[in-house]
């Protein structure tokens, strides 16, 4: 069954992410508000209804502020680590909380999400990967670098949000407290325009068919530079063929069939 995919919201003010197909779909995370949320579902024609679940991929507000509210409203249960749930408030209904660990597999609505582990500024974070058995889409943002498991997932994928955060020379040179530019530029940060190009080139394989560069920072980044600079570093790979594009903070994406 074709799995339908939109970025809700991505950047440092909130992310959500919908992956779906005819029999219901997934968020994973819910870092704006569940009317939103709600609202940017239906502009793209989806369905808040038939969402069957939320996965948490770490506890910092940009990914968990929704969460609470949209997961009573539709009575959805939330899948989140031992780890991040006891690291910020996750929901009010302890019953709709399913502790999960940071390499499980969970079948939902005909689709197979797997949580794993990457380095991030957090108490345990998670990405995930969603495949209905044939195709694979990675939602992998937040990530101080390319770490093993983040080159096999990207390696095995034929859709991916990929982090593309900053510019590093804008980063080194804007306004953030040195403490704050360390932090990012770390591996437990975010990862690079750079970055993300080079993780592409040198892990994807000719399946990818689609890449939307994500979590673009408003003060360290641009569209164009995020793009320039990717473009610029997989065009080296002749043997890759797939679109690029950009999710943003204030509007969803298309929803792209994979």
């Amino acid at each position: 069954m074709v799995m339908e995919v939109c970025a809700l919201a991505s950047g440092s003010s909130g992310n959500c992410f919908y992956v779906g197909n005819g029999k219901g779909g997934i968020l994973i995370d819910a870092g704006i508000s569940a009317k939103q949320i709600c609202l940017r579902m239906q502009k793209r024609e989806l369905q808040p209804e038939k969402v069957k679940a939320v996965f948490v991929t770490h506890e910092h507000i940009d990914h968990v502020r929704g969460i609470d509210v949209f997961a009573r409203n539709f009575n959805v249960p939330i899948f989140v680590t031992q780890k991040t749930a006891a690291a910020c408030f996750i929901c009010d209904d302890a019953d709709l909380i399913r502790v999960i660990r940071n390499t499980e597999e969970v079948i939902l609505a005909g689709m197979i999400i797997e949580a794993f582990g990457k380095y991030h500024d957090a108490i345990d974070p998670v990405s995930y990967s969603v495949s209905n058995g044939k195709k694979k889409v990675g939602v992998m943002t937040d990530l101080g670098h390319a770490c093993k498991r983040v080159q096999e997932q990207v390696s095995d994928a034929d859709f991916l949000f990929l982090e593309s955060n900053h510019d590093e020379q804008m980063l080194r040179s804007g306004g953030y407290p040195e403490h704050l530019k360390q932090l990012i530029l770390s591996d437990i940060g975010h990862l690079s325009n750079r970055q993300a190009g080079l993780c592409v080139l040198e892990h994807a394989s000719p399946r990818l068919k689609q890449v939307v560069l994500s979590h673009l920072s408003a003060q360290n980044n641009t569209p164009q530079l995020a793009l320039r600079t990717f473009l610029k570093l997989v065009k080296e790979r002749s043997d890759l063929s797939f679109e690029t594009s950009l999710s943003v903070r204030e509007e969803p994406t298309q929803v792209w069939k994979v």
